[in-house]
């Protein structure tokens, strides 16, 4: 199959292309998923003194020795995880390069892979990309994961599930009889687990449970995560991998033509911020958090949302089928427009036809003060339901 055929159907990217909206109408932006406030004083430092240093050139395509040690003691301290930094961690160019990466290295044509919907824009894409099939399982904000549904997912030819905990952009956090209902499946089918975990440490319910620790798990378990969001460094893109060395092997051949490697300053900024930082740190990241969650939940239920205050991650899907019948990219755009908040339309995050139409997605990873007014001017729509019906502003907004 040709490259064109495969990327055939394939939307550009939604929630970037919803930043540029919000770009155009000076709109407070809570589309994409990157923070507008510091990334901590000791990783700028680090950076910085890496720069000074002349750390400039290539690492080694799989990693810098010293981001590579410092992942290892990490993962033992924070889960028992041992990992071999040589044989077993590859560092990559953000998960999103490490789960593209991951997907063509161990999944064959004609393979299918599990994938829990709504899911994060790539995974439907990345499967197609792989030559695979992506059989969807429904995974609802504030819901139990369906347990038989998925195991009648699972087939002979599954090869793979993709695990999002954390999850984006449904904020749940898998518990551990779902995880272990999981790791059984995969252990029966034969199947690995392709774990996403970059929202690890944003969690306001539940423990981060690795699958990697589960019975029988470490073995067909390939574990992504890496410092974007932890950090608060989207744009640094320095991701990582952990996986058995039969898998690491592949993976790391297919990471080496696709990107080469992570820019080499960088990495010795995040071994120096996973060394440096105490558990203190971790606590308030999720503290913080949490506040920001609390802050615009409110607000959407204010203003006539219905949705689920999010257990992990940062981000809130809502429905708004009570304020308006229209779909998920209309209302996002009146939104951006007319109040002055954008959202992503839902539908990015189901297959084409999914169940997205009456959803958009928030994120509150923004300052308390751009909280704060994005809040005020989503709380004005339900003023507005009371003076002026919702549906005839916002067909109004949409014919300007």
């Amino acid at each position: 199959m040709n490259t064109a055929r495969r990327t055939h159907g394939f939307r550009e990217s939604v929630i970037r292309g919803m930043t540029r909206l919000a770009r155009e109408h000076n709109s407070i932006n809570l589309a994409q998923g990157f923070p507008n406030f510091p990334a901590p004083d000791l990783l700028k430092e680090a950076a910085i003194k890496a720069i000074g240093d002349d750390i400039n050139q290539y690492a080694i395509t799989w990693g810098a020795l010293r981001l590579r040690e410092a992942l290892a003691r990490k993962y033992q301290r924070w889960y028992a995880i041992s990992a071999d930094p040589e044989r077993e961690i590859t560092v990559t160019c953000g998960a999103t390069e490490a789960m593209i990466a991951t997907l063509l290295a161990v999944v064959n044509p004609g393979d299918e892979v599990i994938v829990f919907e709504p899911f994060y824009e790539n995974y439907g894409p990345d499967t197609i990309l792989a030559d695979a099939r992506p059989v969807y399982v429904p995974l609802q904000p504030g819901r139990a994961l369906d347990l038989d549904r998925l195991a009648a997912a699972f087939s002979s030819r599954t090869r793979a599930i993709i695990v999002n905990t954390p999850s984006n952009p449904a904020g749940r956090v898998l518990g551990r009889a779902e995880l272990e209902a999981i790791g059984d499946l995969c252990v029966r089918h034969d199947a690995l687990a392709i774990t996403d975990e970059i929202y690890e440490h944003i969690r306001f319910d539940g423990e981060h449970l690795p699958m990697a620790t589960l019975p029988g798990m470490r073995e067909r378990t390939v574990t992504i995560s890496g410092g974007s969001k932890t950090f608060s460094v989207t744009g640094w893109r320095v991701g990582w991998i952990i996986a058995p060395p039969a898998l690491t092997g592949a993976i790391r051949k297919v990471h080496d033509f696709l990107t080469v490697g992570a820019p080499a300053p960088l990495q010795e900024a995040i071994a120096a911020a996973l060394d440096g930082l105490d558990e203190a740190f971790y606590r308030q990241l999720a503290e913080t958090y949490r506040g920001r969650r609390d802050l615009l939940y409110s607000a959407l239920v204010d203003a006539g949302f219905r949705c689920t205050a999010p257990e992990g991650a940062y981000y809130i899907l809502a429905d708004f089928s009570a304020l308006a019948s229209m779909d998920d990219t209309e209302f996002s755009v009146w939104l951006s427009r007319e109040v002055g908040v954008t959202p992503v339309p839902g539908s990015s995050f189901f297959r084409e036809g999914g169940a997205g139409r009456p959803l958009v997605r928030f994120v509150f990873c923004k300052t308390e003060a751009v909280l704060t007014e994005a809040a005020a001017r989503l709380r004005s729509i339900g003023g507005a339901r009371q003076t002026r019906p919702i549906e005839v502003a916002l067909r109004s907004g949409l014919q300007r």
